[in-house]
């Protein structure tokens, strides 16, 4: 298990309408920014009404897990793991 963060970040995300499938690209992270190379998991869960699209993503050393508030449109990085 990784260290837990639970920070607000931000994500680029690129939708592609032909595969309906959206990807982060990269985040910016106490002043740094992450170009992410592959996603592993998408999943989504329930906070109240509002939905949680929970990514996990790497940068090919980091481990990455985003959490995308459907109601607010804001990004966390919830946890991180080298």
């Amino acid at each position: 298990m990784g260290e837990i963060i639970d920070e607000s970040v931000s994500v680029n995300l690129l939708f592609n309408h032909i595969k309906r499938s959206v990807m982060p690209t990269s985040l910016y992270w106490r002043g740094k920014r992450y170009a992410i190379t592959k996603m592993g998991l998408h999943h989504t869960t329930r906070d109240g009404r509002a939905l949680q699209h929970i990514f996990s993503v790497t940068d090919g050393t980091t481990f990455f897990k985003l959490s995308l508030d459907s109601e607010t449109l804001r990004w966390k990085l919830l946890e991180i793991d080298v």
